[in-house]
């Protein structure tokens, strides 16, 4: 079988401890390079990857041992999906303020939110706020100048929460 017809596929459960983002990037990685990834996207799935489960734990999560990040996975040839689910409140995105205007530039926020819409191909987020799926489909057309307008409805990337 070709790596065309062929997908990984793998469910993690996370305590919402500092540095538990490993469990699943340690595979993650390892399996986009199975598949044939370029280092350059393997880079920046991996920093968008990292920057949604460690959203999810500190500020989703807020680091309560009791409560869990959950994330799917599944990674083809072509093709990264990623679904991060914190126990959070959530949040809104659209709320998050542009880290690039000129007076947030010395500010704190929005600066993953950034990496995530800039890496990623879709980023979309549940009505709660609390869940966030990434995707990468290097068959995409590449994105345009509005494409990672924060107003955009379509990509409204912030911090998982």
């Amino acid at each position: 079988m070709s790596h065309e017809q062929q997908r990984w596929q793998h469910d993690f459960e996370l305590p919402s401890e500092r540095g538990s983002s490993r469990i699943v990037l340690d595979e993650l990685l390892a399996q986009l390079g199975r598949f044939g990834w370029e280092q350059s996207d393997i880079f920046g799935v991996h920093l968008a990857a990292e920057e949604a489960i460690v959203n999810a734990i500190l500020h989703g999560n807020q680091l309560d041992p009791g409560k869990m990040v959950r994330v799917s996975c599944e990674v083809s040839s072509r093709q990264v999906q990623l679904r991060v689910t914190d126990e959070g409140p959530g949040f809104k995105p659209e709320t998050v303020p542009d880290c690039t205007r000129e007076d947030r530039l010395d500010m704190p926020g929005g600066r993953g939110l950034l990496l995530m819409r800039s890496f990623m191909t879709t980023i979309e987020y549940n009505d709660r706020g609390n869940s966030v799926l990434l995707e990468k489909d290097l068959d995409a057309p590449p994105a345009t100048a509005g494409d990672d307008d924060p107003d955009n409805a379509s990509d409204s990337a912030a911090e998982s929460g």
